[in-house]
């Protein structure tokens, strides 16, 4: 079945920069744009690249290698001075990672981590990652600090006004069954000893006769 053989073509290579495909780094530091690629079958004489802010266009191209097969490492076809390869494909997971050096605001926007390999028929994939260059970071962590001190704050207040009205509740029952329980006492000491007689009212009545 030709139509099945080609679905199955299809999704034989995948390539993924992560779980989540934003990156934000600082002005004048070092970014690391994550990549791996699996495919079903193996591979031969592969091909990857990696382009800024366009998809296979002349001078768009930051890193370009290739890989012979899974027991050898790639080889440099050609790169963008700032750009390094920090990944390995003789281990399990073909990183094809690269470090971007010294970034700056120019440096933003979409990179697209492109892999082809001739041993599918030419199929080939790709995954792209967004990145976003900040003078600082600290404004930001700070705005999160803030409102993270501000709701712990806000619920440990709570909690202590809670337990200060759960206290003076407690109190103010306790005090009103003591004052319940002194009034009983005194009735039933009134009771008792009413015109000095050491027994109820209802003991001095003398019972109904038959």
């Amino acid at each position: 079945l030709p139509g099945l053989h080609v679905f199955a073509l299809a999704f034989a290579l995948e390539v993924s920069v992560g779980k989540t495909n934003t990156v934000m780094a600082l002005n004048n530091s070092n970014v690391l744009l994550p990549c791996t690629f699996t495919t079903c079958i193996g591979f031969q004489d592969l091909v990857f690249t990696w382009y800024f802010n366009s998809t296979e266009m002349v001078g768009s191209s930051i890193y370009h290698g290739k890989i012979k097969n899974k027991a050898s490492e790639p080889f440099l076809v050609g790169r963008n001075p700032r750009v390094e390869f920090v990944g390995s494909t003789t281990k399990k997971d073909n990183n094809i990672s690269i470090l971007l050096k010294n970034v700056d605001f120019s440096d933003a926007g979409k990179y697209t981590c492109h892999v082809k390999n001739p041993k599918e028929k030419n199929a080939q994939h790709n995954a792209t990652i967004f990145l976003t260059v900040v003078q600082k970071m600290v404004e930001a962590d700070n705005t999160v600090t803030l409102i993270i001190v501000g709701v712990v704050g806000g619920l440990i207040g709570l909690l202590i006004l809670f337990m200060l009205i759960k206290r003076v509740v407690l109190f103010i029952i306790k005090k009103t069954q003591d004052g319940k329980k002194e009034c009983l006492v005194s009735s039933s000491g009134n009771d008792n000893t009413e015109n000095g007689l050491a027994g109820s009212k209802a003991e001095q009545k003398a019972p109904p006769k038959a």
